[in-house]
């Protein structure tokens, strides 16, 4: 997956950002709903790894799938669809993967063509069209989502000192963290900016614990970015990273 080129933000820019992400983020009781089995795990999980395989197959950028699995989790959140046809998850994912590529990449297959890595069901142009436009009327066209992809050069700038990975190669091991942080749920409960400040602090290396204190009291302009959540949210995402 390309990494794009990300132009450093301003700390106005940045608090604009903050301000704005919540407004594209699942329903409140979303992850307690999949917790408890109210909304099915299995065919979440089962609909982005195909995702993935999909985004790996036609080489899109990391915002297009961290955009389509936004998509995902925000309609599961706000729609019921029927329990045990797991076929209708299936193509939500086709949907919202091809919406996500139209927002943000520049060659886009067909709906038909998107459809690689051996899926279970296979659906027709129409189907997918419609299944597409149920998206956008649920979400109520609201798809230029934030990211952690959104938010991550800023913070890793914020970290940065001499004796750190050029920022190039920080920014590419920091989205293959972002990345992969979409496969479970437990970062579902914090926000874009969140996961991006803890990813950035991981990325840095083994920091002195002042260090921490000084980069994430920093982040405090970025209101949620708390010294207590920080440091849970670095601890969630630091596994992924090892």
């Amino acid at each position: 997956m390309g990494c794009p080129g990300f132009a450093l933000q301003s700390d106005d820019v940045i608090k604009a950002m903050v301000e704005k992400e919540m407004e594209h983020l699942p329903r409140d009781d979303y992850l307690k709903r999949l917790r408890s089995g109210d909304l099915e795990l299995s065919a979440r999980r089962e609909a982005i790894e195909w995702i993935w395989k999909a985004s790996a197959y036609f080489n899109f950028g990391p915002v297009s799938l961290c955009l389509s699995i936004n998509y995902l989790d925000r309609f599961l959140s706000m729609y019921d669809l029927p329990r045990g046809k797991t076929w209708t998850v299936q193509l939500l994912a086709v949907a919202c993967l091809s919406i996500a590529a139209k927002m943000e990449e520049t060659k886009v297959p067909s709906s038909v063509n998107l459809q690689v890595g051996e899926p279970k069901f296979v659906f027709e142009a129409k189907t997918i069209q419609r299944m597409e436009l149920l998206v956008l009327s649920t979400l109520k066209w609201g798809m230029q989502v934030l990211t952690p992809c959104s938010f991550i050069d800023y913070f890793l700038n914020k970290l940065r000192n001499d004796h750190q990975y050029p920022l190039s190669t920080s920014i590419t091991r920091s989205l293959q963290i972002i990345l992969n942080t979409t496969r479970g749920i437990n970062l579902l409960e914090f926000r874009p900016s969140e996961i991006a400040a803890a990813v950035a602090i991981s990325v840095s290396g083994q920091m002195q614990r002042c260090a921490i204190d000084k980069a994430i009291s920093s982040f405090i302009f970025v209101q949620k970015v708390k010294k207590k959540k920080g440091e849970e949210d670095t601890k969630m995402v630091v596994p992924v990273n090892t």
